[in-house]
């Protein structure tokens, strides 16, 4: 289903992330990541649009980017192009992946592992991005932190217009808990077409931090570190709006 979601949304996910902001912000916290470890390759999973790929590469790393949406990944070699050392697959997060050389680093952000089917295909996927590193190497899952919301009220969070090719939309984004598992809910009213409307309801998984942590360990990291957002603020089960995983092989 995530295949056809976001196939079907590639524009309206493009335009509602204010990259700059959301680049700045994520960016010291893999610039010092990255220095730490040595990171000169790294792999992103679910890659989207190509943001942060793109970013990396600006840094001169080899980078790679995979996505199981043939349109995200489209996009995203209309938004970075191909040059050298940068390259563009689509697939599923759960796949072999299968570099000439060993990657230093694989991430995984914006609660894309949460939106495997279940919980099985989510540990295959950090198998694979963890098969993929180096010893030494270092991989990195980002998800939202389901437990910090109320069981049942959506939470509005965003609220915009665009110029999409289908021209001019009103998109309301939110999320909800509803038990252990999330929603992600999408509104997208057409402006310029009477009773235009397309809503989606994408659901998504609900991860305890240890049990992510196990989870990473059994796939080979021999270190975990939970923070709660990209300032390495410590991860609170009730406050922490992210749960970020760093994982170290």
């Amino acid at each position: 289903m995530s295949r056809d979601v976001f196939n079907d949304v590639t524009d309206v996910y493009e335009a509602m992330i204010d990259w700059p902001k959301r680049l700045a912000n994520e960016g010291r916290f893999f610039r010092r990541l990255f220095e730490r470890i040595g990171v000169r390759s790294v792999v992103d999973v679910a890659c989207g649009t190509g943001r942060h790929a793109a970013m990396f590469h600006s840094w001169g790393l080899r980078v790679e980017g995979a996505d199981i949406s043939a349109n995200m990944i489209e996009r995203a070699r209309a938004n970075c192009g191909e040059p050298l050392n940068m390259r563009w697959l689509v697939m599923g997060f759960d796949e072999p992946i299968r570099p000439e050389e060993p990657f230093d680093a694989a991430i995984c952000t914006g609660n894309s592992l949460a939106l495997a089917p279940d919980i099985a295909t989510a540990e295959r996927a950090v198998q694979q991005m963890l098969a993929a590193v180096r010893n030494g190497g270092v991989v990195v899952l980002h998800v939202l932190n389901l437990w910090c919301l109320p069981d049942g009220p959506c939470q509005w969070h965003k609220c915009q217009r665009a110029t999409l090719e289908r021209g001019e939309v009103l998109i309301a984004k939110g999320v909800h808990r509803a038990g252990a598992g999330g929603y992600m809910d999408l509104v997208i009213a057409s402006l310029d077409t009477p009773a235009g409307m397309q809503t989606e309801s994408i659901p998504f998984l609900g991860f305890e931090a240890h049990a992510l942590s196990e989870i990473a360990r059994k796939a080979g990291a021999s270190a975990v570190q939970l923070v709660g957002n990209y300032q390495e603020q410590p991860y609170d089960r009730d406050n922490s709006v992210d749960l970020i995983v760093v994982a170290e092989k």
